[in-house]
């Protein structure tokens, strides 16, 4: 299968659109010939990310696409919200450390759950969080 310039984008304001933006990144790493085991992964992901989105910021988007990075084709997934922003990145990415009620474990988690991921943020600008999976070669 060639990697299709895909381009998913779901609007994250309540706990159902979690489940939305979860199917669709699991259809999206179905089609690009992803296991179930890193469909489950991905999907997983997403679910974790979306919900800070709805915990934290009150609202925002997932994107979903394909697109090269580190000169391979991955599947992208960028979670984006005009919330209160991180204040320390570093420190919320440890297992554990949560602001809020949570268990702290959403960004670590989904850290390790997809090959790589970034966060970009701010106190009252907003997050960024871009993480992504290798496409499977033979895809």
């Amino acid at each position: 299968m060639t990697v299709a310039a895909e381009n998913v984008v779901i609007a994250v304001q309540v706990s159902g659109d979690i489940v939305t933006a979860r199917q669709a990144g699991r259809e999206l790493a179905a089609k690009l010939g992803f296991s179930l085991t890193d469909r489950t992964m991905i999907s997983t992901a997403i679910s974790e990310i979306a919900r800070n989105i709805t915990s934290y910021a009150g609202s925002g988007e997932i994107r979903l696409l394909v697109d090269d990075r580190e000169g391979r084709p991955a599947l992208v997934v960028q979670a984006e919200d005009q919330g209160p922003g991180i204040l320390d990145i570093t420190r919320a990415l440890e297992d554990g450390y949560s602001t809020g009620r949570g268990l702290g474990l959403g960004l670590p988690g989904a850290r390790r759950l997809m090959d790589r991921l970034s966060i970009e943020s701010a106190p009252g600008r907003g997050t960024l969080v871009e993480m992504w999976k290798w496409v499977p070669s033979g895809a």
